[in-house]
Protein backbone atom coordinates (compact mmCIF):
# COMPACT_ATOMS: atom_id res chain seq x y z
CA UNK A 1 0.00 0.00 0.00
CA UNK A 2 1.57 2.91 -1.08
CA UNK A 3 0.95 6.94 -1.03
CA UNK A 4 0.82 9.13 -3.84
CA UNK A 5 0.43 13.02 -3.01
CA UNK A 6 -1.53 15.23 -4.57
CA UNK A 7 -2.17 18.93 -4.47
CA UNK A 8 -5.58 20.85 -4.44
CA UNK A 9 -5.88 24.73 -3.79
CA UNK A 10 -2.07 24.52 -2.14
CA UNK A 11 -3.68 21.64 0.43
CA UNK A 12 -1.31 18.31 0.01
CA UNK A 13 -3.39 15.72 0.30
CA UNK A 14 -2.77 11.63 0.57
CA UNK A 15 -4.10 9.05 -1.92
CA UNK A 16 -3.54 5.71 -1.07
CA UNK A 17 -4.14 2.02 -2.53
CA UNK A 18 -6.41 -0.48 -0.76
CA UNK A 19 -7.75 -3.64 -1.68
CA UNK A 20 -7.31 -1.71 -5.94
CA UNK A 21 -9.72 0.84 -4.16
CA UNK A 22 -8.46 4.40 -4.18
CA UNK A 23 -8.72 6.02 -0.46
CA UNK A 24 -8.32 9.93 -0.22
CA UNK A 25 -7.25 11.14 2.96
CA UNK A 26 -10.50 13.49 4.10
CA UNK A 27 -7.85 14.72 7.43
CA UNK A 28 -6.00 16.36 4.81
CA UNK A 29 -9.16 17.56 2.69
CA UNK A 30 -10.79 19.21 5.89
CA UNK A 31 -7.80 21.56 6.21
CA UNK A 32 -9.35 23.77 3.52
CA UNK A 33 -11.66 24.48 6.14
CA UNK A 34 -9.99 24.43 9.34
CA UNK A 35 -6.60 24.51 10.86
CA UNK A 36 -4.88 20.81 10.80
CA UNK A 37 -5.55 20.40 14.86
CA UNK A 38 -9.37 21.15 13.74
CA UNK A 39 -9.74 18.38 11.56
CA UNK A 40 -11.01 15.80 13.44
CA UNK A 41 -13.71 18.18 14.32
CA UNK A 42 -14.78 18.50 11.14
CA UNK A 43 -14.94 15.36 10.03
CA UNK A 44 -17.08 14.72 13.25
CA UNK A 45 -19.45 17.28 12.86
CA UNK A 46 -19.89 16.13 8.86
CA UNK A 47 -20.44 12.74 10.24
CA UNK A 48 -23.97 14.02 12.40
CA UNK A 49 -25.81 15.42 9.35
CA UNK A 50 -28.33 13.01 8.44
CA UNK A 51 -27.69 13.66 4.54
CA UNK A 52 -24.00 12.01 5.37
CA UNK A 53 -25.72 8.90 7.33
CA UNK A 54 -27.85 8.15 4.67
CA UNK A 55 -25.26 8.44 2.08
CA UNK A 56 -22.70 6.44 3.82
CA UNK A 57 -25.74 3.53 4.96
CA UNK A 58 -26.73 3.58 0.97
CA UNK A 59 -22.52 3.08 0.26
CA UNK A 60 -22.01 0.63 2.78
CA UNK A 61 -25.17 -1.80 1.07
CA UNK A 62 -24.02 -1.73 -2.16
CA UNK A 63 -20.56 -2.21 -2.16
CA UNK A 64 -20.16 -3.98 1.46
CA UNK A 65 -22.20 -7.23 2.05
CA UNK A 66 -21.12 -7.23 5.31
CA UNK A 67 -22.18 -4.18 6.57
CA UNK A 68 -24.56 -4.66 10.11
CA UNK A 69 -27.84 -1.84 8.38
CA UNK A 70 -29.57 -2.32 11.64
CA UNK A 71 -26.49 -0.61 14.07
CA UNK A 72 -26.48 2.03 11.37
CA UNK A 73 -30.43 2.74 12.07
CA UNK A 74 -28.84 3.49 15.85
CA UNK A 75 -26.63 6.30 14.39
CA UNK A 76 -29.09 7.56 12.39
CA UNK A 77 -31.59 7.68 15.12
CA UNK A 78 -29.29 9.86 17.44
CA UNK A 79 -29.12 12.62 14.39
CA UNK A 80 -29.89 16.38 16.56
CA UNK A 81 -28.79 15.16 19.57
CA UNK A 82 -25.97 17.66 21.33
CA UNK A 83 -24.86 14.61 22.49
CA UNK A 84 -24.20 12.76 19.43
CA UNK A 85 -20.51 13.31 18.14
CA UNK A 86 -19.49 9.93 16.78
CA UNK A 87 -16.00 9.35 15.26
CA UNK A 88 -15.06 7.21 12.13
CA UNK A 89 -13.57 4.73 14.12
CA UNK A 90 -16.63 3.80 15.90
CA UNK A 91 -18.89 4.34 12.64
CA UNK A 92 -16.23 1.54 11.10
CA UNK A 93 -16.52 -0.63 13.93
CA UNK A 94 -20.08 -0.92 14.95
CA UNK A 95 -21.53 -1.11 11.29
CA UNK A 96 -18.53 -3.50 10.15
CA UNK A 97 -18.21 -0.37 7.18
CA UNK A 98 -15.35 -0.18 4.90
CA UNK A 99 -15.67 3.09 3.53
CA UNK A 100 -13.34 5.00 5.48
CA UNK A 101 -10.56 4.17 8.25
CA UNK A 102 -8.36 5.73 10.35
CA UNK A 103 -4.63 5.36 10.86
CA UNK A 104 -1.39 6.09 13.06
CA UNK A 105 1.63 7.42 12.43
CA UNK A 106 3.26 8.36 9.10
CA UNK A 107 0.07 9.19 6.35
CA UNK A 108 -1.81 9.14 9.20
CA UNK A 109 -5.52 10.42 9.23
CA UNK A 110 -9.27 9.13 8.16
CA UNK A 111 -9.45 8.07 4.80
CA UNK A 112 -12.17 7.22 2.83
CA UNK A 113 -12.99 5.44 -0.36
CA UNK A 114 -12.88 8.35 -3.06
CA UNK A 115 -16.81 8.20 -3.81
CA UNK A 116 -16.83 9.08 -0.05
CA UNK A 117 -14.27 11.80 -0.21
CA UNK A 118 -15.71 13.46 -3.18
CA UNK A 119 -19.07 13.52 -1.12
CA UNK A 120 -17.36 15.32 1.98
CA UNK A 121 -15.65 17.78 -0.24
CA UNK A 122 -18.94 18.46 -1.13
CA UNK A 123 -19.85 19.48 2.36
CA UNK A 124 -16.45 21.79 2.91
CA UNK A 125 -17.00 23.79 -1.03
CA UNK A 126 -18.77 22.63 -4.74
CA UNK A 127 -15.57 24.49 -5.91
CA UNK A 128 -12.91 22.71 -3.63
CA UNK A 129 -14.67 19.42 -4.87
CA UNK A 130 -14.32 20.20 -8.70
CA UNK A 131 -10.70 20.90 -7.81
CA UNK A 132 -10.47 17.67 -5.95
CA UNK A 133 -11.75 15.44 -8.56
CA UNK A 134 -9.51 16.86 -11.25
CA UNK A 135 -6.46 16.37 -9.41
CA UNK A 136 -7.14 12.73 -8.69
CA UNK A 137 -7.89 12.43 -12.40
CA UNK A 138 -4.46 13.95 -13.53
CA UNK A 139 -2.99 11.45 -11.03
CA UNK A 140 -4.78 8.29 -12.67
CA UNK A 141 -3.91 9.66 -16.04
CA UNK A 142 -0.42 9.79 -15.20
CA UNK A 143 -0.24 6.25 -13.27
CA UNK A 144 -2.09 4.53 -16.12
CA UNK A 145 0.65 6.10 -18.64
CA UNK A 146 3.54 4.74 -16.03
CA UNK A 147 1.97 1.51 -16.08
CA UNK A 148 1.32 0.97 -19.75
CA UNK A 149 5.30 2.33 -19.96
CA UNK A 150 6.25 -0.52 -17.61
CA UNK A 151 4.26 -3.30 -19.76
CA UNK A 152 5.59 -1.88 -22.69
CA UNK A 153 9.31 -2.46 -20.99
CA UNK A 154 8.58 -6.08 -19.69
CA UNK A 155 7.10 -7.36 -22.92
CA UNK A 156 10.03 -5.54 -25.32
CA UNK A 157 12.74 -7.12 -22.70
CA UNK A 158 10.92 -10.57 -22.41
CA UNK A 159 10.62 -10.35 -26.40
CA UNK A 160 14.32 -10.19 -26.44
CA UNK A 161 15.08 -13.02 -23.64
CA UNK A 162 12.67 -15.64 -25.44
CA UNK A 163 14.24 -14.98 -28.70
CA UNK A 164 17.63 -15.73 -27.64
CA UNK A 165 16.39 -18.65 -25.79
CA UNK A 166 14.60 -20.22 -28.59
CA UNK A 167 17.90 -19.65 -30.51
CA UNK A 168 20.09 -21.11 -27.94
CA UNK A 169 17.66 -24.28 -26.62
CA UNK A 170 16.44 -25.80 -29.39
CA UNK A 171 18.09 -27.00 -32.77
CA UNK A 172 16.44 -26.84 -35.94
CA UNK A 173 16.92 -29.71 -38.56
CA UNK A 174 18.96 -29.53 -41.35
CA UNK A 175 17.07 -30.77 -44.36
CA UNK A 176 15.11 -28.09 -45.99
CA UNK A 177 11.27 -28.80 -45.83
CA UNK A 178 11.11 -25.86 -48.38
CA UNK A 179 12.52 -28.09 -50.93
CA UNK A 180 11.33 -31.46 -50.93
CA UNK A 181 6.99 -31.32 -50.32
CA UNK A 182 6.18 -34.79 -50.27
CA UNK A 183 5.29 -34.27 -46.02
CA UNK A 184 2.85 -32.09 -47.21
CA UNK A 185 0.60 -34.97 -48.42
CA UNK A 186 0.06 -35.97 -44.95
CA UNK A 187 0.77 -33.25 -43.09
CA UNK A 188 -1.56 -32.36 -39.88
CA UNK A 189 -2.78 -28.82 -40.29
CA UNK A 190 -0.79 -27.67 -37.03
CA UNK A 191 2.40 -28.94 -39.15
CA UNK A 192 2.22 -26.85 -42.19
CA UNK A 193 2.14 -24.12 -40.00
CA UNK A 194 5.28 -25.21 -37.99
CA UNK A 195 7.16 -25.55 -41.32
CA UNK A 196 6.19 -22.42 -42.71
CA UNK A 197 6.98 -20.40 -38.97
CA UNK A 198 9.62 -22.89 -37.49
CA UNK A 199 11.30 -25.09 -40.62
CA UNK A 200 10.43 -28.22 -38.89
CA UNK A 201 7.28 -30.27 -38.38
CA UNK A 202 6.46 -30.73 -34.83
CA UNK A 203 7.42 -34.64 -35.04
CA UNK A 204 10.84 -33.74 -36.45
CA UNK A 205 11.93 -31.14 -33.61
CA UNK A 206 10.43 -33.87 -31.54
CA UNK A 207 13.50 -35.76 -32.51
CA UNK A 208 16.29 -33.56 -32.72
CA UNK A 209 15.27 -32.08 -29.07
CA UNK A 210 14.21 -35.60 -27.10
CA UNK A 211 15.44 -33.78 -23.84
CA UNK A 212 12.77 -30.58 -24.01
CA UNK A 213 10.42 -32.90 -26.00
CA UNK A 214 9.62 -34.54 -22.89
CA UNK A 215 8.13 -30.85 -21.50
CA UNK A 216 7.22 -28.76 -24.51
CA UNK A 217 7.22 -28.41 -28.04
CA UNK A 218 8.51 -26.47 -30.65
CA UNK A 219 5.79 -23.44 -30.07
CA UNK A 220 7.09 -23.31 -26.32
CA UNK A 221 10.50 -22.10 -27.33
CA UNK A 222 9.02 -19.43 -29.87
CA UNK A 223 9.86 -15.16 -30.13
CA UNK A 224 6.74 -13.09 -29.42
CA UNK A 225 6.77 -12.20 -33.04
CA UNK A 226 6.44 -15.63 -34.33
CA UNK A 227 3.39 -16.64 -32.39
CA UNK A 228 2.02 -13.36 -33.03
CA UNK A 229 2.28 -14.21 -36.75
CA UNK A 230 1.39 -18.38 -36.21
CA UNK A 231 -1.85 -16.58 -34.19
CA UNK A 232 -2.21 -14.83 -37.70
CA UNK A 233 -1.62 -17.73 -39.97
CA UNK A 234 -4.34 -19.61 -37.99
CA UNK A 235 -7.16 -17.60 -38.92
CA UNK A 236 -5.81 -16.86 -42.81
CA UNK A 237 -5.66 -20.95 -42.90
CA UNK A 238 -9.16 -21.25 -42.10
CA UNK A 239 -10.17 -19.19 -44.52
CA UNK A 240 -8.17 -20.68 -47.44
CA UNK A 241 -9.67 -24.19 -46.45
CA UNK A 242 -13.29 -22.84 -46.86
CA UNK A 243 -12.09 -22.06 -50.28
CA UNK A 244 -11.01 -25.76 -51.04
CA UNK A 245 -7.38 -24.55 -51.36
CA UNK A 246 -5.08 -27.45 -51.23
CA UNK A 247 -2.27 -27.85 -48.82
CA UNK A 248 0.36 -27.15 -51.53
CA UNK A 249 -1.44 -23.79 -52.61
CA UNK A 250 -2.31 -22.88 -49.11
CA UNK A 251 1.27 -23.43 -48.12
CA UNK A 252 2.38 -21.15 -50.67
CA UNK A 253 0.11 -18.30 -49.70
CA UNK A 254 0.73 -18.80 -45.70
CA UNK A 255 4.44 -18.93 -46.53
CA UNK A 256 4.30 -15.52 -48.38
CA UNK A 257 2.57 -14.13 -45.71
CA UNK A 258 4.88 -15.07 -43.05
CA UNK A 259 7.37 -13.76 -44.45
CA UNK A 260 6.09 -10.22 -44.86
CA UNK A 261 4.56 -9.96 -40.94
CA UNK A 262 7.71 -11.53 -39.62
CA UNK A 263 9.89 -9.23 -41.47
CA UNK A 264 7.97 -5.83 -40.36
CA UNK A 265 7.61 -7.17 -36.90
CA UNK A 266 11.49 -7.64 -36.59
CA UNK A 267 12.22 -4.66 -38.28
CA UNK A 268 10.09 -3.12 -35.74
CA UNK A 269 11.92 -4.57 -32.69
CA UNK A 270 14.89 -3.41 -34.41
CA UNK A 271 13.74 0.12 -34.16
CA UNK A 272 12.80 0.25 -31.19
CA UNK A 273 15.86 -0.91 -29.61
CA UNK A 274 17.61 1.65 -31.46
CA UNK A 275 15.31 3.81 -30.03
CA UNK A 276 15.84 2.95 -26.48
CA UNK A 277 19.69 3.02 -27.19
CA UNK A 278 19.39 6.61 -27.83
CA UNK A 279 17.90 7.35 -25.14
Amino acid sequence: MSNKIIEVQNIKVNVTNLKEKDYICISDLAKAKSDKSRAADVIRNWLRNRSTLDFLTAWEQIYNPNFKVFESEHFRKQVGLLTFTPSVTEWCEKTNAIGMYSKMGKYGGTYAHKDIAFEFASAISPVFKLYLIKEFERLKEIENQNREWDVKRILTKNNYLIHTDAIKNYILPDNDFYKNKEWLKYAEEADILNVIIFHTTAKKWRELNPKLAKNSNVRDYASINELTVLSNLESHNAELIKENKSKEERFEILNEIAKYQLNILNNADSIRLLEDNDK
